[in-house]
């Protein structure tokens, strides 16, 4: 997951409020709860939908990169790098030259694992995020993590195909090696800090993950990123921009055509810059209905 803001914003559960992205001191708004749980942590943590929706993201992400490959063995042209140059725009994303080993680049939570123990504890606790809880989250074992589904199976597939695995995830670099293990526990692994493992302080930019990538990209062929925010792709999209232009600017020409082709996203209705948006950013005047039948009072 890509933190637009803080490590510790970005991970903070939907356990009965949220904070509007950009502004913490908001006022909370209250959730959908069923049973006493978040929505979004049903949907995330409990779904076959999301299951399935993960493990086709996966299963779309291992056809591409393999096609990738073949093009490149066959065509022998230059292709272009997953990850924007530094002069890029939204409306003109150029993207790095891709030579150097292949490689896909991960972020970590809720991308390749599933941070099911933190979200219980806010949500059993109606807890809002605190930093020492997460940062013992990271420390701890990983006994309570799992893999998102498809993961293992995806990554292993990439492998096996001779593309190297990175991860660049906002975890902290403080907490290497609890992260290196709780990767390897999953599965997922393996990860090696400052090989194939890329932490929030490895590179300028805070929790902007731009950055990380360009060094990554110096480094590989980046064939693909996968995530679960926007920010996981390009920093530019966390740059003050408005829900309903940051909606417009992921939809527009320029970037439509890199969903399935190089940039592949995985559900996540948690936590993070995706929730945000009043009445106005969500339902637009010419998208509104009202039930004539509806009773009057």
């Amino acid at each position: 997951m890509s933190r637009a803001l803080t490590l510790g914003f970005a991970a903070f559960a939907l356990s009965g409020c949220v904070v509007a992205v950009g502004n913490q001191s908001a006022a909370p708004v209250a959730l959908a709860t069923v049973s006493g749980v978040p929505a979004g942590m049903q949907y995330l943590y409990g779904s076959g939908e999301a299951a399935a929706a993960s493990r086709q993201a996966y299963a779309g992400l291992v056809r591409y990169v393999n096609q990738y490959l073949r093009d490149r063995t066959t065509l022998r042209r230059m292709p272009l790098s997953a990850v924007l140059a530094a002069n890029a725009t939204l409306a003109q994303p150029a993207q790095w030259p891709c030579t150097g080993k292949p490689a896909v680049v991960f972020d970590v939570d809720e991308t390749v694992l599933l941070n099911t123990g933190y979200e219980y504890s806010d949500a059993r606790g109606g807890l809002g995020y605190d930093a020492a809880r997460w940062e013992r989250w990271e420390r701890s074992d990983g006994r309570a993590t799992r893999a998102v589904p498809g993961a293992v199976e995806g990554l292993a597939a990439l492998r096996a195909a001779g593309v190297t695995v990175v991860f660049n995830t906002n975890r902290n670099a403080a907490t290497a090696e609890f992260t290196e293990g709780v990767l390897n526990r999953a599965g997922l692994g393996p990860a090696k800090h400052g090989e194939t493992l890329f932490l929030k302080g490895d590179a300028p930019g805070g929790s902007g993950k731009d950055a990380r990538r360009a060094l990554i990209a110096s480094r590989y062929c980046v064939v693909a990123l996968v995530g679960d925010q926007l920010g996981d792709f390009s920093d530019l999209f966390n740059t003050g921009l408005k829900p309903v232009e940051r909606r417009a600017a992921a939809d527009s020409p320029a970037i439509a055509p890199l969903w399935g082709n190089g940039w592949f996203v995985l559900p996540n209705p948690v936590y993070g810059t995706a929730l945000a948006g009043d009445f106005d950013d969500v339902f637009p005047n010419d998208l509104r209905w009202t039930d004539p039948g509806a009773r009057k009072e």
